[in-house]
């Protein structure tokens, strides 16, 4: 019998919470992330450096003895949250959650320690749509070389090496510099993504791919709930904060109860996401039954889109003219979302292993 989760920040987790927002108020505020999206490079190296060098986030999941943090899923998830309240174009995600994983399930300690330290980036060669139980794309392996292509990568621009599952059931690690990485046209013009062309590429075989993939993509579904949690608490707050200063008729537009009943069953929303998010989080972190964290997971990730997404709408909507201008951050909230809504997933995808799971299967 498992016990109770405990749902609660602790003290050191609010501490690391503090750290990060102000870190990230100083590397990431929103004029700086719009002037981003126009330019060249989406990224924000300088606010990666001052994470994962500067900080030592980028090592949460990596055991001290291999040059990480040795720390767990709860606190990787408060990161998380701040950084979806900062919609920071940041690889954390990608590198130090998603690759990371992968390669804690193969073991291997060297590249493990380089992406702790943040000084490499790695990216994990699946499309950011795949959910955890769904089939991910091949390259061929010829004579060691690796040929194929392998498109909605995300963070790929960035990657210093690339995990790429192969056809003999390999993960490979090649030198991101040995690939052709392509930018694909993404909503979420923070988190980029790419197609990636291997022709002929080197590459070091690590592992088995399918344990190391799966284990991952986990992962990434269930602490991307805390990324959501983060983006829909900052949209709501936004406009609470909004709707108080702004007027009609000589009083403030919060004061209209239409307007309340929408932000009150809105708070409510984003409640239950914050319990199903730290839930998937503390399983992750508690190393329950792998039935158990599976159907975390899936519970949060059926609940986080839509809170995100619908939050973000609000958001956009409450704050009238002011919300359509490119000037106002809260578009990039509302592309976060929806291009999360489909990141390892859907909503619906997790209804259905929800349903698996519990053998609550449609008729």
């Amino acid at each position: 019998m498992s016990t109770q989760p405990d749902l609660l920040y602790s003290e050191e987790e609010e501490a690391l919470r503090s750290a990060v927002r102000d870190l990230l108020a100083d590397h990431c505020d929103a004029p700086g992330v719009i002037a981003r999206t126009e330019s060249d490079a989406p990224h924000d190296l300088a606010a990666w450096k001052a994470l994962a060098d500067g900080m030592g986030l980028a090592g949460l999941l990596v055991p001290e003895e291999q040059g990480g943090q040795g720390a767990t899923h709860r606190e990787v998830a408060v990161v998380l949250e701040e950084l979806g309240r900062a919609v920071a174009p940041v690889p954390y995600l990608t590198s130090a959650v998603v690759a990371t994983e992968a390669l804690l399930r193969l073991g291997d300690g060297e590249l493990l320690g380089r992406l702790a330290s943040g000084r490499t980036i790695g990216a994990l060669a699946v499309g950011l749509h795949t959910a955890p139980g769904a089939a991910f794309p091949v390259v061929r392996v010829e004579g060691g070389a690796l040929h194929g292509e392998l498109t909605g990568v995300a963070d790929a621009v960035a990657a210093d090496v690339l995990l790429v599952p192969a056809e003999d059931g390999g993960l490979y690690a090649v030198d991101a510099s040995a690939a052709v990485v392509t930018p694909q046209v993404s909503l979420d013009l923070t988190r980029p993504l790419a197609t990636v062309t291997l022709a002929g590429a080197p590459g070091r075989r690590l592992g088995d791919a399918e344990p190391a993939v799966r284990r991952a993509l986990r992962a990434g579904a269930g602490l991307l709930a805390s990324e959501q949690l983060g983006l829909a608490d900052w949209t709501l707050t936004e406009t609470v904060r909004y709707l108080k200063e702004r007027k009609q008729f000589n009083r403030p537009v919060g004061g209209f109860q239409a307007l309340k009943h929408r932000l009150a069953q809105l708070w409510l929303e984003v409640a239950g996401l914050r319990a199903a998010a730290r839930n998937a989080a503390d399983a992750l972190a508690t190393g329950t039954s792998g039935e158990e964290v599976a159907l975390a997971v899936a519970v949060a990730q059926a609940c986080a889109a839509p809170v995100a997404v619908r939050a973000a709408e609000e958001a956009l909507q409450l704050h009238g003219g002011i919300g359509m201008t490119w000037e106002h951050p809260v578009h990039l909230y509302l592309k976060r979302a929806k291009a999360d809504s489909i990141a390892y997933g859907t909503a619906g995808a997790h209804r259905e292993a929800l349903a698996e799971l519990v053998d609550l299967r449609a008729p």
